[in-house]
């Protein structure tokens, strides 16, 4: 296979990486209250505990990414689609190839990926081929996923009440230790910041921000994820060729 036809592979998957940050949790843009919690508002340490626990039980759940900035390690622009607890997952990725944007098609079921580019039909590719990017089954499993970067998160600090799509959450701002965090956004090292909005009916996040750092030539810049239709019955499979 020549390099042209395996670097949208690895750019998607390191992606496909970042997106299930969203799994994870949600967050917002900085406001000038920042830093003054309610008092009156439930401990962040509270929250952060059921928000893993729902998080654990999560069958599936539909997702949007979008990333602004130069991430290194990452092409991905924008990402949309659904993911299952197994490690399935479908949808579309926006990724950045050589100076122009170029959008995927995805399918992963089991231990292969299924990609298409623009034109052309789709390249099966073993899932093992690219582990080291990014393992999708990691996603929402409860002793290395979303729910272990969620419980263990330090410095948590409830900070505002504020409405994700027509529902209330909890606005819970903390670091994520990379020991975690790498297993969901590879490459990434120390401890990362972010925000939670955490749902106050059933304690599920439902929108994320994560600040990545700049590495080399890279500036860093920030991934947003929003997920939602949780545990909705979901049928992945291979694509017809």
């Amino acid at each position: 296979m020549s390099r042209s036809q395996t670097r949208p592979g690895a750019a998607l998957l390191a992606a496909l990486a970042v997106l299930v940050v969203a799994l994870a949790g949600c967050s917002s843009k900085k406001d000038d209250k920042e830093g003054q919690a309610d008092p009156n508002l439930p401990a962040a340490a509270g929250l952060l505990q059921e928000a893993s626990t729902a998080m654990a039980g999560i069958k599936s759940a539909k997702f949007l990414i979008t990333a602004d900035g130069t991430i290194a390690g990452v092409a991905l622009k924008r990402a949309e689609g659904v993911l299952t607890k197994e490690g399935s997952a479908q949808g579309t990725a926006q990724v950045e190839q050589m100076g122009t944007t170029a959008e995927l098609a995805f399918t992963i079921v089991g231990q292969t990926v299924w990609l298409k580019g623009p034109t052309g039909p789709y390249q099966q590719l073993p899932l093992a081929l690219a582990a080291t990017v990014y393992d999708p089954s990691a996603i929402l499993n409860p002793d290395k996923g979303i729910a272990k970067v969620v419980a263990t998160a330090t410095d948590g600090k409830t900070e505002a009440t504020e409405s994700v799509e027509g529902q209330e959450t909890l606005r819970v701002s903390a670091k994520f230790p990379a020991e975690f965090l790498s297993n969901i956004v590879p490459g990434v090292t120390g401890s990362v910041p972010g925000k939670l909005w955490i749902a106050k009916d059933g304690k599920r996040v439902l929108k994320a921000t994560f600040e990545l750092p700049s590495v080399g030539d890279a500036k860093g810049g920030t991934v947003t994820v929003t997920f939602k239709e949780f545990d909705a019955t979901v049928n992945i499979s291979a694509p017809q060729q």
